[in-house]
């Protein structure tokens, strides 16, 4: 039996409506930008198998560094205990991270990066004998399934169910240029009206949302208020951290800085699941403290994995080489290319970039998940390219080390696609 058919027997996978979606492809080998199936079908990975392979799959700098971590240390609890890729990886991600930024804590996962973080924020303000419950996110906002993580997210589709057991959030708009008085305004009553601890955002960039966009100088003017008034900021940069938005993290576009950063994703290049909440001294210092019920008690088992560190070790150094470097600018300049002609086509609505990151919308509604989305997606595979459309959404984010010829066939498996709608 094939591994299609072996896989219906007992697996259960993730956003998936088994009923309508019973097959599933099975991949059995991955090297660079190329997935490779059970029936030796190949497919350029155009969005980085959710924008963690960054450095292309399988790739042997990284695998080396793995590899020989795995011969001298699998795993050791991290409570009360530490090793040197840990160390190693605290001091290389200081290194580039915004300059505020002092403290790292492990976790497993994206979601997990953020349920850290927002337990950050509120215990902040009780160790400072403040209770403030509220937390502030933006509409549209995606930052993962687990239930704080749904909790300050705003799309509907995933959270109908658990919506009743969630933390109290309000919701603002993305600011933009013809809303950004209203947007302070609102903000502002808010944290006047309210116990706000918290703001949580994804800048310049909300991924779930279909790659919406907004800009820095707009959400700095939220930052400011939300510092004025002693609310911490959490950035959540699962997605756009790492290069992809042309700087290391899109945080660095943006004067104010955030109190807290949730990292995960292309953390650990897509070798080992890994997610780091990293904080302010600010934020730190409100738990180091003599009473131990002012520490935060958050744990994981895997909490920095040795392994995982390597990696992420690895990916760091990758991503500060001057091949990689040039490789971003070569991509980035090569969408810019392809947007001029295809945003001229009659079925194409709005088109964006930030970096790495390009994304258009079709003129035809459709559902997230409905049947003319998976018409897409079939056709961009049929056409050996993994895209995986957000609703009537088309948007690319290859890895770093994707070929001019390989970018060309993305760019034509679009074309044909919206000729064929």
């Amino acid at each position: 039996m094939s591994l299609q058919g072996r896989d219906k027997k007992h697996l259960w996978h993730p956003l998936t409506q088994h009923k309508s979606h019973p097959n599933h492809i099975a991949i059995t080998k991955a090297k660079g930008a190329v997935l490779y199936d059970e029936n030796d079908n190949e497919y350029i990975d155009g969005i980085s198998s959710w924008y963690t392979c960054v450095y292309g799959h399988c790739n042997a700098y990284i695998i080396d560094k793995v590899c020989a971590q795995m011969e001298t240390l699998d795993h050791v609890v991290f409570t009360g205990f530490t090793h040197k890729p840990a160390i190693e990886l605290s001091e290389k991600l200081i290194e580039i991270l915004p300059d505020n930024q002092e403290k790292l804590f492990f976790s497993d996962n994206g979601s997990t990066a953020v349920d850290v973080a927002i337990k950050m924020a509120l215990q902040y303000h009780f160790n400072h004998d403040e209770k403030r419950t509220k937390i502030i996110a933006l509409e549209n906002g995606f930052h993962g399934d687990t239930f704080g993580a749904m909790s300050v997210s705003g799309l509907s589709v995933y959270n109908g169910p658990f919506e009743e057991f969630f933390i109290d959030v309000s919701r603002i708009p993305v600011p933009n240029a013809e809303n950004l008085d209203e947007v302070k305004a609102l903000f502002t009553q808010l944290i006047t009206e309210h116990e706000v601890a918290a703001f949580i955002y994804e800048p310049l960039v909300q991924g779930a949302a279909a790659m919406q966009m907004h800009k820095a100088e707009h959400i700095n003017e939220i930052l400011k208020i939300a510092n004025e008034h002693n609310v911490v900021t959490i950035a959540d940069e699962v997605m756009t951290g790492f290069g992809k938005t042309g700087k290391n993290f899109a945080s660095e576009y943006i004067e104010t800085k955030p109190d807290i950063i949730c990292l995960s994703k292309a953390l650990s290049a897509g070798m080992v699941a890994m997610a780091i909440t990293s904080c302010s001294q600010k934020i730190y210092d409100a738990f180091y403290a003599d009473d131990m019920k002012k520490g935060f008690f958050h744990g994981h088992t895997y909490s920095g994995n040795p392994i995982a560190c390597s990696a992420a070790i690895a990916g760091i150094e990758l991503l500060q080489s001057d091949e990689i470097q040039a490789n971003l600018k070569r991509i980035e300049a090569s969408h810019k290319v392809f947007d001029e002609d295809i945003k001229k086509h009659p079925k194409v609505g709005n088109t964006r970039q930030q970096g790495q990151i390009y994304a258009l919308d079709l003129n035809i509604e459709m559902e997230r998940y409905g049947n003319l989305r998976d018409k897409l997606f079939n056709s961009f595979m049929n056409k050996g390219v993994c895209l995986r459309p957000l609703g009537n959404t088309i948007y690319i984010l290859a890895p770093y080390i994707t070929t001019d010829v390989q970018l060309q066939k993305i760019y034509t498996a679009i074309w044909e696609t919206i000729e064929e709608l």
